[in-house]
């Protein structure tokens, strides 16, 4: 549709939803003529998002190929995992079934692949108001591969896990992490091991912890399949609900020298932007305290109602109560493959923060 202002100025061509808080997403400046020159620049913007990341994406077979906003195409996301692409519609405009065929057929023709599986967010296609589809293949026949990131070996279930799968923008995150981990290491939110065997091999030992023993499980899996280049290192996988473990870590005096936290988003909304500080305040807490002299605290956010500032103020807020010295070694954000546009701050929402802290 033509989006014009209140003169009748035409400011662009967009994606319409009937049912979305997020009426119109912005395609481009242009007067587009008919749905046919919409097609053709979708298509267009697929190839350059492709091109991008053969130029960006260094030591991994799994990393993200199409960011929604991030490359122009908003509610579209695709993935590649080694042989296998997995694919996200998440507005009513890029379901339209000439689009979705246009989309798996550029897909096709610009990756290598043996499998397109698409992934459903069923709440996201009842807020969009959209029929009901469920998580499957739509060409090949293919679910599960091996992918490698930095090196280290995961296994991918494609009908599986969190997202689409894994956390692909975490992966830059994961090597930085490793430089300088050392030591004991505490891998809390550890999902499937993605900073955890990143570590091992630098640490005397590492111990993983999350709530999901699904997760774990697979962790489990992933540390095998990596079990030659770990030197024989056994991570220790613990089930456990993160807060209380820290709880009881803290309370029995345990100490550490490296420990990551990666939780879940905790801010959904701005309402509930309070609730989260509060919460990433006691988990940088209780990280804090339990680290020896010298060690480093990876913490993350992926909550985009939280800003790097106010990230920022809550570790610096939890070193104070924690009477720790905090030097931050490093500011990052997402992997390269989620590109950050600057007048779409949306599209930034991941931070990730090293610090070195001494007494």
């Amino acid at each position: 549709m033509l989006v014009k202002d209140a003169v009748g100025r035409v400011l662009g061509t967009a994606l319409y939803s009937s049912s979305s808080q997020i009426a119109i997403r912005l395609l481009t400046r242009e007067s587009l003529d008919g749905f046919d020159a919409v097609l053709a620049l979708i298509k267009r913007r697929m190839e350059e998002a492709i091109a991008y990341r053969k130029r960006v994406v260094r030591d991994s077979d799994a990393y993200r190929l199409i960011f929604s906003e991030g490359d122009f195409l908003p509610g579209l996301i695709v993935d590649r995992y080694n042989d296998i692409l997995s694919f996200q519609v998440l507005t009513q405009a890029m379901d339209a079934e000439a689009i979705r065929q246009l989309a798996v057929t550029t897909l096709r023709k610009h990756v290598q692949a043996e499998a397109v599986v698409e992934r459903v967010e069923s709440h996201i296609r009842e807020l969009e108001q959209l029929p009901a589809r469920e998580t499957g293949l739509i060409e090949g026949n293919k679910t599960a591969t091996i992918v490698t990131m930095n090196g280290v070996r995961f296994h991918y279930e494609a009908k599986e896990g969190q997202k689409t799968g894994a956390f692909l923008d975490q992966r830059e995150n994961y090597a930085a992490a490793a430089q300088y981990a050392h030591g004991e290491a505490l891998d809390i939110f550890c999902y499937q091991g993605g900073f955890a065997l990143h570590m091992t091999p630098r640490c005397s030992k590492v111990t993983g912890v999350d709530s999901s023993r699904p997760a774990l499980e697979m962790a489990e899996r992933n540390a095998a399949l990596n079990a030659e280049s770990l030197g024989g290192r056994e991570i220790e996988w613990i089930e456990a609900n993160a807060f209380d473990l820290l709880k009881d870590y803290a309370g029995a005096g345990r100490q550490y020298d490296t420990i990551i936290l990666d939780p879940p988003a905790f801010a959904k909304s701005r309402k509930t932007l309070e609730t989260a500080l509060r919460g990433y305040k006691e988990l940088n807490l209780r990280a804090l305290k339990m680290l020896r002299p010298g060690g480093v605290l990876v913490t993350c956010s992926c909550s985009y109602h939280v800003g790097e500032t106010d990230f920022l103020e809550v570790i610096g807020a939890a070193a104070v109560d924690a009477r720790r010295s905090v030097r931050i070694l490093e500011k990052r954000g997402q992997a390269k493959d989620h590109p950050v546009v600057l007048n779409v701050p949306e599209t930034s929402y991941l931070k990730c923060v090293i610090c070195a802290v001494s007494s």
